[in-house]
C-alpha cells in the first residue's frame, strides 16, 4: 500500500457550490493524508446528500482516505448522538475514519473520548482523528491515531510552542491546521515548520474565519 501523504484537508464547501475544489483534491491524491467530509456540521439529517455521496465516491476511487466530521461540543454533546453521526458517515458516504472536532483537551474529559473512539472503531473506523486544536493532556495520545495540536492563523502559528512530551511520539501522530496563509511561499514554510515541530501531517489554506476551510489548501511543490 502506498504511504499516505502529509495533507489532511477539511474541505467545508458543498460540491455543488465549488466542484472545482473537489476535483482539485482528486488530482492531488498522492499528497493527501485524507479529506474531512462535513455536510452540515456532521453527516446531515434524514437522508444522504447525493452531491456529497458522489464526491465521496470519486475521492475513494482516487485512493483518498475519507474522514467523517463529528462535532463533540467539547465533550458536552451526548455521546450517543456523536456515535450516530459516525454511523451515518460510514453508511451514507463510505468513510473509513472519523474526525472528532471541537474536542476538549483536559484530562477530566478523557473517558468521554475513550468511549467515543471505541464506538467509532467498533463501527468500522480505521483511523480516529481528534481535534482539540491545542496540545491536550498527553494521555490523549492513547485515544486517537492522529491529534490536531494546532488550529489557528498563520500569524499565531509562527510563535506557537510545542511541549516536550510530543518528542516521545512519532510525527505521524500529530497534525497542524493553519489558515490565513498568504500564498505558496508561506504554505511551504508551514510544511517545514510543522515538520520541525514534530507534526507529520498539516494543512495550509488561504481562507479566513468564519469558515477558512471552504478553500482548498495551497499545493506548492514539496519543500
Amino acid at each position: 500500500m502506498t504511504p499516505p501523504g502529509t495533507l489532511l484537508v477539511p474541505l467545508y464547501v458543498h460540491p455543488a457550490v465549488d466542484p472545482d475544489a473537489w476535483r482539485a483534491l482528486e488530482r492531488a491524491a498522492g499528497r493527501l493524508y485524507g479529506v474531512v467530509l462535513n455536510v452540515a456540521d456532521g453527516p446531515g439529517h434524514g437522508v444522504p446528500d447525493t452531491a456529497f455521496a458522489a464526491a465521496a465516491r470519486r475521492l475513494r476511487a482516487a485512493g483518498i482516505r475519507l474522514f467523517g466530521y463529528v462535532d463533540t461540543g467539547y465533550a458536552t454533546r451526548p455521546a450517543q448522538d456523536a456515535a450516530r453521526d459516525v454511523r451515518r458517515h460510514r453508511d451514507w458516504y463510505g468513510v473509513g475514519g472519523v474526525f472528532l472536532d471541537r474536542a476538549a483537551a483536559g484530562r477530566d474529559r478523557l473517558p468521554y473520548y475513550r468511549r467515543l473512539a471505541r464506538a467509532a472503531r467498533l463501527g468500522g473506523a480505521r483511523t480516529v482523528v481528534l481535534n482539540p486544536g491545542v496540545h491536550p493532556d498527553p494521555a490523549y495520545t492513547g485515544v486517537a491515531d492522529l491529534l490536531v495540536t494546532y488550529e489557528g492563523n498563520w500569524t499565531d502559528y509562527a510563535a506557537a510552542a510545542v511541549p516536550g512530551w510530543t518528542a516521545a511520539h512519532p510525527p505521524a501522530r500529530f497534525c497542524h491546521l493553519v489558515y490565513e496563509v498568504p500564498g505558496d511561499a508561506a504554505a511551504r514554510d508551514v510544511a517545514r515548520t510543522a515538520a520541525r515541530r514534530g507534526a507529520g501531517v498539516h494543512c495550509a489554506v488561504p481562507g479566513a474565519p468564519p469558515n477558512p476551510w471552504q478553500h482548498t489548501p495551497a499545493l506548492p511543490e514539496a519543500a
